[in-house]
């Protein structure tokens, strides 16, 4: 008996010393490295991927108060995945399998048609690109509205950085002027300035430091790009950067997580936060016909 992966079918890329496997469910990131060190925590083909590990996450990313919102007048009910909070997590296709467009020996192309229901009735075909070359790894999502009617989108994803050690050895950069506040279920309350533990615009130790939040306003370097770093134990950097299309930054250590516990650092570029379907915050209009697009990219230095 031919016993399928929980991830689905295997598509491992390579340029040079870059490797990586993109899997078929969730279009996940499972193993990125570069000459032979881990840059995401990478997981067995034969185990269910921890914690939404490496997954595109859509049409919305992070959580959904209740899974309830209103769009366009209509009430809209999406299923609770996380009961002990009582909200919908990171949207609809993160255990979803993305069918195969085009491949090549260091990119593949994933696409996923997403079905109108009751609770999202808006079909959506998301198309994913995961490139290697030599400035490591570049991944672009384009997103298209199939209906007539205006939809709500918002788009993550949601790789582990490796800790080469440690988390307690990791040194975290995020370049973010404001630290989105929550209440007891995560969900946001508002934002403050970066100041203390929060202020992530220079390098902080992470020893200690426990961390599930967001960051909005992202800096733009000179290229652009607003960048998140991760410095593990042996001195190495992940280097994460995401294009204009990207609102904000995730950073959860783990502490808790099953499967996780302090194993790895989510970084996680987010076209917008949590609970946007209900507050509007940079949710995007995406209009009959249209397409979104958005990149960010990834590499070892």
């Amino acid at each position: 008996m031919n016993i399928p992966f929980p991830s689905g079918g295997q598509h491992p890329l390579s340029h040079g010393d870059h490797q990586a496997v993109v899997t078929e469910v969730g279009a996940s990131l499972r193993l990125y490295a570069v000459g032979g060190r881990d840059v995401v925590v990478p997981f067995a083909p034969e185990e269910l991927a921890p914690a939404f590990s490496g997954a595109l996450l859509a049409p919305w990313p992070n959580r959904l108060r209740d899974g309830q919102f209103t769009w366009a007048g209509t009430e809209h009910q999406v299923a609770v995945s996380e009961p002990d909070r009582s909200t919908a997590l990171h949207g609809l296709v993160a255990k979803a399998r993305f069918s195969v467009v085009e491949a090549t020996p260091s990119s593949v192309t994933l696409e996923h048609r997403l079905v109108p229901t009751d609770g999202y009735p808006w079909p959506l075909v998301v198309e994913v690109t995961y490139a290697l070359s030599d400035e490591g790894l570049r991944v672009t999502t384009r997103t298209t509205n199939l209906g007539a009617d205006e939809a709500p989108y918002g788009l993550g994803f949601h790789p582990w950085l490796a800790p080469a050690g440690t988390v307690d050895d990791c040194v975290l950069q995020v370049g973010a002027e404001r630290h989105v506040t929550v209440d007891e279920r995560l969900l946001p309350t508002g934002t403050e300035p970066v100041a203390g533990t929060f202020d992530l615009r220079e390098p902080v130790s992470l020893r200690g430091v426990a961390l599930d939040d967001a960051w909005v306003e992202p800096v733009r370097e000179a290229d652009g790009r607003t960048w998140a770093r991760l410095t593990g134990g042996d001195g190495r950097t992940a280097a994460m950067w995401a294009d204009d299309a990207f609102a904000a930054w995730q950073v959860c250590t783990g502490d808790g997580i099953p499967r996780v516990e302090r194993g790895g650092v989510a970084v996680e570029p987010m076209t917008c936060i949590a609970d946007a379907f209900r507050t509007g915050d940079d949710v995007v209009v995406l209009g009959a016909g249209a397409t979104h697009e958005a990149t960010w990219g990834l590499t070892l230095v």
